[in-house]
């Protein structure tokens, strides 16, 4: 499903960043917090790079336009000297130059002889500061294919995992904890697993019959915290039974202090541990709690046994991609500005995805044995594998995850899939994709109940 045009001025999405929700985009706080006063420090003025279609889609060898404009105390900035450049979504190459404002307007162009995304950056200095506007638009988007095929063993790797936790017993803890809505009970929920167990919170209907629930999975954004339960309350209280789980199957309600401690000692920089194989890649741990945790929630008996849906965005996205691919079992997984995706970018002269594991080293070749252990992470590998429909969504301007690798991922899904593009969003969900996300999970469980 392509987005409709966005009239939204990064000034307005910078605005909706600040907006509450009683859902979170299950992006990193950090990294949220982070984009938001970003986008804060870069808009004292209202300083914008618009792609010239609406839609930002063109077709390769077009001509793409993007239109610069400023405006200080409400009026058109003239003569202002900008600095511009536009990137194959921010690698080479790439062209610059300098262009001078006319009625707060001025316009530059690029072309892409390939399926991609152009960034356009533009920057002026104010008192000292440089102030920086991006604009992005896809050409060929729904082309991209990803930069490499998965390992010949890639199945029958993930089917050994798979057998080895099958024999880890569940043995899962459910213990009652505060609920802060009287409809809802929620319990802390802890799983076995391989290595570290599944931490989260359970949410379910008070007096929910069994067989009577559809499920949701909700899975976190890069960092270090506390499962949320107040996420797992607001599924449940509109009739699903949820489940949230921390990344790293870490306790459940402790003081900010602990997980502070975390982040900063044993788990910091966990996104690159193992990287050199397969078999001591990080990430693979987390793959299987949600595995695991998937197993938590179908036991429990108000399950309807029919839906089965898993929620995240960014690290949580590719968690999310990743349980739909390996599990059967999952009807439907929403991916917000998802993660890992086409990690092997630098291979073929592409941006990677986060968490950016392999750059280029001074032989102009990213390292191989990290290319290697990514081709069986990555999530361009499951969605080529999942029959779960999916939702996904996209910012045209994100560095963190790039249009470009999430589109690769996007388009090895054989399955009913729709894809929100966030044209004026960096790594976040704004409101209106939030809005979008939260309804796919309806639209699914609704079909899957007529």
């Amino acid at each position: 499903m392509a987005s409709s045009p966005s009239s939204l001025s990064v000034v307005a999405v910078a605005a909706l960043l600040l907006g509450g929700t009683p859902f979170p985009s299950l992006i990193s706080p950090r990294l949220e917090a982070a984009q938001t006063q970003e986008a804060q420090q870069k808009q004292e003025d209202l300083f914008t790079v618009t792609p010239e279609r609406p839609l930002a889609i063109y077709r390769a060898g077009d001509t793409v336009s993007f239109i610069i404009r400023l405006k200080q105390n409400g009026k058109p900035v003239n003569g202002e000297s900008l600095h511009w450049k536009i990137s194959k979504d921010g690698v080479p190459p790439i062209s610059e130059g300098t262009v001078a404002l006319k009625n707060g307007e001025a316009t530059v162009t690029a072309k892409l002889d390939e399926p991609g995304f152009l960034l356009c950056e533009a920057s002026y200095q104010k008192e000292g500061k440089e102030i920086v506007a991006l604009g992005g638009a896809g050409v060929d988007p729904l082309q991209i294919r990803p930069s490499l095929d998965a390992p010949d063993d890639f199945d029958a790797f993930w089917e050994g995992k798979k057998t080895a936790l099958a024999q880890v017993p569940i043995n899962a803890r459910l213990t009652p904890v505060d609920s802060p809505a009287p409809e809802v009970e929620v319990f802390d929920l802890q799983a076995d697993c391989i290595g570290a167990p599944v931490s989260g919170y359970l949410a379910r209907p008070k007096g929910a019959k069994p067989k009577t629930l559809p499920a949701i999975l909700t899975l976190h954004g890069a960092g270090v915290g506390d499962s949320w339960r107040d996420v797992a309350v607001a599924w449940a209280k509109e009739n699903m039974l949820a489940l949230d789980i921390n990344a790293h199957g870490i306790p459940n309600g402790k003081p900010k202090e602990f997980y502070d401690a975390l982040r900063d000692g044993e788990l910091r920089d966990y996104r690159g541990r193992g990287r050199t194989s397969k078999e001591t890649f990080y990430f693979q741990g987390m793959f299987l709690r949600v595995i695991r945790a998937i197993d938590a929630l179908a036991a429990q008996p108000e399950w309807d046994g029919r839906t089965l849906v898993l929620y995240g965005s960014s690290q949580g996205g590719a968690q999310s991609i990743a349980g739909a691919g390996l599990d059967p079992r999952v009807t439907f997984f929403v991916a917000g500005v998802p993660a890992m995706c086409d990690m092997t970018g630098t291979k073929v002269g592409r941006i990677a995805g986060w968490p950016k594991l392999a750059p280029v080293g001074e032989d102009g070749k990213p390292d191989a044995r990290i290319i290697e252990t990514l081709r069986y992470f990555d999530s361009a590998n499951f969605t080529a594998r999942t029959k779960a429909s999916a939702f996904f969504t996209v910012g045209f301007i994100d560095k963190t995850c790039p249009p470009t690798t999430v589109y690769a991922a996007y388009n090895q899904l054989a399955s009913e899939k729709r894809i929100f593009n966030d044209i004026t969003a960096g790594h976040t969900n704004t409101d209106e994709a939030k809005k979008r996300m939260r309804r796919a999970v309806h639209d699914h469980v609704a079909a899957q109940n007529k």
